[in-house]
């Protein structure tokens, strides 16, 4: 029997080899302290580089704001799942638990409690899971601020808002379309982010970091 060879068939099957290479990579969980403006940016990252939701899932916290609340939905998340939401339990090979400083009691347990989970449980593989805490200081804006300016002092957060809306005038929390916005100044924004961990080694809630970047280069990467 002659093998069809056509052009339909040649596209689908290009497909396929496509669609199976991008369900191969890491499985990463996301968790939000925002439920608008971050899950917003993370999922347009997602969707720019077609990455299979199936793989990238983001979520806000539903237990509260508190940075300790983030993280503990992450680990809840992560070990239970959400029939609902068609998340199966340990289905992850990383979990992120994003949050920013801003004025939180429960900041420093938050990192604390994250660093006592990265390895601690298995997915469904019976893998050790990375868990890691993805910080701002003071908050997510820092990030996005960075895409415009070098920021090197401390910063409150109100002052990083007033600053980023005068690069771009209508932000607001919540607002959809913030990657595309900013992507063309990505790279500036990791230089200055990278900047700002070398020299800022030390994290006491103070001085301004942001891991954002640490993250977005790894979607980033999983896209190309």
């Amino acid at each position: 029997m002659a093998i069809d060879n056509s052009p339909r068939v040649r596209q689908r099957a290009q497909l396929e080899r496509k669609k199976n290479k991008r369900a191969s990579y890491e499985r990463i969980l996301i968790v939000c302290e925002g439920s608008k403006t971050e899950p917003h940016y993370f999922k347009e990252i997602r969707a720019f580089y077609r990455l299979n939701t199936a793989n990238v899932e983001v979520q806000p916290s539903q237990l509260g704001t508190a940075p300790i609340q983030v993280v503990e939905f992450a680990r809840d998340l992560f070990l239970n799942g959400d029939s609902h939401k068609r998340i199966p339990p340990r289905a992850f090979d990383r979990v992120f638990a994003v949050f920013d400083r801003d004025e939180h009691d429960s900041y420093f347990d938050a990192i604390k409690l994250a660093k006592s989970l990265d390895g601690k449980h298995r997915n469904s593989d019976k893998s050790p899971v990375a868990f890691n805490a993805i910080t701002s200081v003071p908050c997510f804006e820092l990030w996005l601020l960075l895409h415009y300016d070098d920021v090197q002092n401390s910063i409150h957060r109100n002052e990083a808002y007033k600053r980023l809306k005068s690069h771009i005038h209508q932000y607001d929390k919540g607002m959809s379309g913030i990657f595309d916005i900013t992507r063309k100044n990505i790279d500036d924004a990791q230089e200055r982010a990278n900047r700002l961990a070398t020299l800022n080694n030390i994290n006491d809630g103070v001085v301004p970091l942001t891991d954002i970047g640490r993250l977005v280069t790894l979607l980033i990467e999983l896209g190309s």
